[in-house]
């Protein structure tokens, strides 16, 4: 009687889920290894708790939001693509909507809700909570997997995400893992990640989120490196949100304590029309002091740091307030400016940047091609994208096509080696 043959799945995040998921529906005995005390512990935060699972586009679209290696993914987005992901929360009964952006989120704006989706999609699997701490091949080409005790599997998935937000699981332990057995672990760096500042306004504004605003990052020279439209917020230790998060993708190449952050508070309202606005206003308020004037125009706690930036004496009146004046504070209103110092910790990014490289694995179902049976999914990999639903996207694509392939390979007895040459 032939032995039933094992897939292990390492890691309980989105890429795992979807991996074990899958692999059971191809027929594979599966058990995932989860280090924490849940499944989808870093799922359940993203959005902001609301979860954009995936972005509704074409695939040459997508791949143009891919920052490293884009065509490593053509065939994994081929074979489940942002459309397959909407089929499958929607038959797991999680209703979607499209947002701003093509951004998709659940109808209920709840992350709980695939959360619950994917644990119930690889609720067969024999889920196991212990940090998985080495994997060797034993001589018979199976592996010898150590957690809370040794497991032999015939085949392994690492999914571990990567080094961001190592409280949820992602804490880079996947690397050593694969690296052990001879895979070679690219430059990691922070990807999507908020931005710090020396400035004093930003602790001062800090909590205040503006939505809305126009944003552009500019160099030394003057130089638009990146603009964009949404939302962001001010922190203790500089800026953070949205626009910030994916501006942040886009600077790696350059010396970014160089970079100055621009805001433009009103973008719906050319300087034209602003500047009858602001007339408008200090005629209704003729006599106030200018720091009281500002409440139709600014949030309450941006009011004071603006008017420092003005350099104009919060108690003049606003009927004393000369023409030049004006056209500096409408200047302010369009170009607030916050001069940039750096990125983040990498425990703070959203994505790791960097991973297991590419050329070492086969594009066409995740596996590797210097140990047969080992495969991988998710952010481990050497791939990320800008915000909007991509990175998720990558990691239910990959582990989907790494869970069919894993699965095929223990029962069809395919080996997925290549010459790495």
């Amino acid at each position: 009687m032939n032995r039933e043959k094992k897939l292990c799945v390492i890691g309980g995040g989105a890429a795992g889920m979807m991996a074990a998921g899958t692999a059971l529906l191809f027929g594979a005995k599966v058990t995932l290894f989860e280090g924490t005390d849940r499944l989808g512990k870093k799922l359940a935060i993203t959005g902001k708790g609301r979860c954009n699972v995936t972005n509704d586009c074409s695939v040459e679209e997508f791949l143009e939001n891919t920052i490293n290696n884009p065509r490593f993914l053509y065939a994994a987005l081929n074979e489940f693509s942002t459309q397959d992901t909407v089929n499958f929360f929607n038959r797991l009964g999680v209703e979607l909507k499209t947002e701003r952006g093509k951004r998709v989120y659940p109808a209920t704006d709840r992350a709980k809700d695939i959360v619950d989706a994917m644990r119930r999609y690889c609720s067969a699997a024999e889920t196991i909570y212990a940090k998985v701490k080495d994997i060797s091949a034993t001589d018979d080409g199976r592996f010898n997997v150590k957690a809370d005790k040794n497991y032999i599997f015939d085949a392994v998935i690492i999914a571990t995400g990567g080094k961001s937000y190592p409280l949820t699981g992602s804490d880079g332990s996947g690397y050593s893992l694969a690296m052990k057995l001879g895979h070679k672990v690219t430059e990691l760096t922070p990807s999507l990640v908020p931005l710090t500042s020396k400035s004093p306004l930003c602790p001062k504004m800090q909590g205040l989120s503006l939505k809305n605003i126009s944003v552009k990052i500019k160099d030394e020279n003057n130089k638009i490196l990146y603009e964009d439209f949404g939302e962001m917020m001010f922190t203790h230790f500089g800026v953070t949100g949205p626009v910030i998060l994916s501006a942040s993708s886009h600077l790696k190449k350059y010396d970014i304590s160089k970079l100055t952050l621009f805001i433009d508070l009103k973008p719906a309202l050319d300087e034209k029309t602003l500047d009858a606005r602001l007339l408008s206003d200090f005629k209704d308020q003729n006599n106030k002091d200018f720091i009281n004037s500002l409440g139709k125009l600014l949030p309450t706690k941006m009011i004071e740091p603006f008017v420092e930036v003005c350099k104009i004496d919060p108690r003049q009146k606003v009927n004393s307030i000369t023409k030049e004046q004006r056209r500096h504070i409408l200047d302010t209103l369009k170009n607030f400016k916050i001069p940039l110092s750096g990125y983040r910790p990498i425990e703070e990014a959203i994505v790791t940047s960097g991973g297991i490289d590419v050329r070492l694995i086969n594009p066409k179902n995740m596996g590797s091609k210097i140990v047969s049976g080992l495969f991988f999914a998710g952010e481990i990999i050497d791939v990320d994208a800008y915000t909007g639903g991509f990175n998720l996207q990558i990691a239910f694509s990959t582990g989907y096509l790494a869970g069919k392939s894993a699965a095929e390979f223990i029962l069809e007895e395919n080996q997925y080696v290549e010459n790495s040459n």
